[in-house]
């Protein structure tokens, strides 16, 4: 049994009870917790109207809250639609699982939902971090009320002000955790406006925007893919041939998808995923890996045609056009030859691409930090919560 279960002698046997492996200062040696069921815990509030998806404004005077994955699905003015119970109030996705803790006036939208309030012996904003590390799994398309409200909860008593306390910390990470997840989007945004000026726009031959350098160079050169560059679909590998301890990266419909003890292309190539949902997907390997057949290597057959433009010029322009078949999405090579390209001189290529590259590094480098404080946070629930293990042995 964990080291955090503490035995408690009863009049007629022992009753294991639970307490976090982490406490503040001031609640270490106070009370074990409670549990009890989420059924047993709160109560489903039921709108006074639910807002049809034609009914979304752009903006307005209140946000509606939806199961979808953004927090906020739209606006209305409809004063009349706003929940009435006091906030902080939970909403949970009755398919899609997604949990929001909402503490301004909202409307909810369309159907699928379920708007939670806690009772007396529970703080909203504790169940809302309890329940984001203890998730419902979701289960295909289907209601997960049922499931949710069968789960145990694991609490300090409320009056002690443990539960605040928790909530407040980890809500402070989450504080962090979305400035910066804005941060990462501000840049990709940049990016992504940045290369709309960078590329030519479609019927055009040169850009908006050109370094000072370059801005009399005249219009871009304009050629069929397959005239620049080879084409080609490497041998794939079996299932059974893939590993996750082998020196050399494997890419393949889903980019990395594990590692071989060989490789069949030494230097960097520009992958593109050529079947599958991820149809159209465009990534630099890294050198000495394996491509398998479920990607299309494009290479430069000219020096004068950068690798690293013509992997920026395809994230800018998108490959939906040599996509063909709507069940099974695939780009082949006799589709994707045709392609017409706009291409400038090497040096301007090349000024583009350090530019683009560079900001590529940024937004790396940024989303490593938000992969950082997600692990930071998920290391502090595990000290702050107990974990399933342990409350299995309950």
């Amino acid at each position: 049994m964990s080291p955090s279960l503490k035995t408690l002698a009863g009049k007629n046997d022992a009753k294991p009870a639970l307490v976090p492996k982490l406490r503040f200062l001031e609640f270490r040696g106070a009370e074990v917790w409670e549990s009890g069921k989420v059924d047993d815990l709160v109560d489903t509030v039921t709108p006074p109207k639910k807002l049809p998806t034609a009914l979304y404004a752009s903006s307005g005077a209140f946000p509606i809250i939806d199961q979808s994955q953004s927090d906020i699905c739209g606006w209305t003015d409809d004063i009349e639609a706003l929940i009435q119970e006091p906030l902080p109030l939970i909403v949970f996705g009755d398919h899609t699982c997604i949990l929001k803790l909402i503490a301004k006036p909202f409307a909810q939208g369309a159907d699928g939902i379920k708007i939670l309030k806690t009772g007396p012996k529970l703080g909203t904003p504790y169940l809302y971090q309890f329940l984001s590390y203890q998730p419902v799994t979701t289960e295909e398309y289907k209601r997960h009320y049922a499931i949710l409200k069968e789960k145990i909860i694991y609490f300090p008593e409320f009056k002690s002000g443990e539960q605040q306390k928790i909530a407040e910390c980890l809500s402070s990470v989450d504080e962090l955790l979305a400035a910066q997840a804005r941060k990462v989007d501000a840049l990709k945004t940049h990016k992504k406006g940045l290369m709309q000026q960078l590329f030519p726009r479609e019927g055009e031959t040169q850009p908006r925007l050109r370094f000072p350098e370059f801005q009399n160079a005249g219009e871009w050169e304009s050629k069929t893919l397959g005239a620049v560059c080879e084409l080609y679909q490497p041998v794939t590998l079996s299932s059974s041939e893939l590993s996750m301890t082998g020196e050399h990266f494997v890419y393949g419909a889903n980019g990395v998808i594990g590692t071989h003890n060989e490789y069949n292309h030494e230097d960097s190539e520009i992958a593109v995923t050529c079947r599958g949902a991820t149809c159209g997907e465009v990534t630099v390997t890294m050198p000495q890996s394996w491509i398998t057949g479920n990607a299309m290597v494009v290479k430069p057959r000219s020096k004068n045609l950068r690798r690293d433009f013509i992997f920026q010029y395809f994230k800018n322009h998108g490959l939906k056009t040599v996509i063909s078949g709507s069940a099974q999405p695939q780009i082949t090579r006799t589709g994707f030859a045709p392609l017409v390209i706009f291409f400038p001189t090497f040096e301007e290529q090349e000024r583009i691409a350090e530019c683009l590259s560079s900001l590529d590094a940024v937004i790396t480098a940024e989303t490593q930090k938000l992969e950082t404080l997600k692990a930071h946070k998920r290391g502090l629930m595990q000290q702050l919560f107990p974990s399933p293990e342990e409350t299995a042995d309950l």
